[in-house]
């Protein structure tokens, strides 16, 4: 398994911050937050029913940086964000949690869920299944497994965690290899992630190219790289309505209003914070 340089380097330094976290909750009283956790809201369903009804099943991104672009967003107000992506027609939202590499934080994902009524995706670097019941206990509906970053047996210990915690489980891949690993994981979400993670080249055919392979039980989730409208026509074309967007709302002044010129240009404008009564 070739791991790309820099995901190496995310999972080296997630091996050291569970150890950290471990540290300062023990495993027993994350199991209890997680048990008093408010009940999931069902993402693996909310994606089925619309991509069921051919209708665009957007994964709403909350993220303030990355590692290749940065900040990508001064003004950063999960909660904000969160109404402004549930008024502009997202079914779903991803929250990134990373901190060292993504500036992101647990408490983004606890604001973004409390403001709005969509489930909740966990975007981190899954590696250990303490992270799940983490997940769970910030109020996660959903966690990401990166079948670049895990072993077969991890990915299976990973989602039987979930399972058992009720979470659903987005698979995400970059290639055909990882793709004949991931259907191993009996997962209906499966992401194909059109970032190369050697090159940090983005290509839509990878999603194109990979989608023959697919049994029809699963939900494609198209990832990165859908910036134009053109883009989702594209996907639409070919049968894939999940996608998960994140850095052409971010950059966007109204993020719930681009995801509607993005997805729904039919629609009304959806009211946007500061907008008048």
């Amino acid at each position: 398994m070739s791991v790309p340089t820099v995901l190496e380097k995310i999972i080296t330094r997630k091996y050291q911050e569970v150890a950290q976290r471990r540290g300062r909750i023990g495993l027993d009283e994350l199991e209890r937050l997680a048990a008093t956790a408010d009940p999931v809201r069902g993402f693996a369903r909310r994606l089925q029913e619309q991509v069921g009804n051919k209708q665009p099943a957007v994964i709403a991104e909350i993220k303030k940086a990355s590692p290749s672009k940065g900040v990508l967003r001064e003004e950063f107000v999960p909660a904000e964000i969160a109404r402004s992506y549930e008024a502009g027609g997202a079914t779903c939202l991803s929250v990134l949690t990373d901190i060292d590499f993504f500036q992101g934080a647990d408490e983004y994902l606890q604001q973004a869920r409390s403001a709005c009524n969509l489930p909740v995706i966990r975007k981190d670097f899954m590696v250990d299944p303490y992270q799940v019941v983490e997940a769970r206990a910030l109020g996660a509906d959903c966690i990401l497994l990166i079948v670049a970053a895990l072993t077969d047996e991890q990915m299976k210990e990973l989602a039987d965690v979930a399972a058992g915690h009720g979470l659903d489980v987005l698979v995400e891949v970059h290639d055909a290899a990882e793709l004949e690993r991931a259907l191993c994981i009996e997962a209906p979400l499966l992401g194909i992630n059109n970032r190369n993670l050697h090159t940090f080249e983005l290509n839509l055919e990878t999603t194109l190219d990979l989608l023959p392979r697919v049994p029809r039980d699963r939900v494609v989730v198209t990832e990165s790289g859908i910036l134009h409208r053109a883009d989702v026509e594209l996907m639409e074309i070919n049968q894939v309505y999940a996608f998960l967007v994140g850095e052409a709302f971010m950059r966007a002044e109204q993020p719930g209003v681009e995801l509607q010129r993005l997805f729904f240009p039919g629609r009304n404008r959806p009211r946007a914070s500061g907008d008048p009564d």
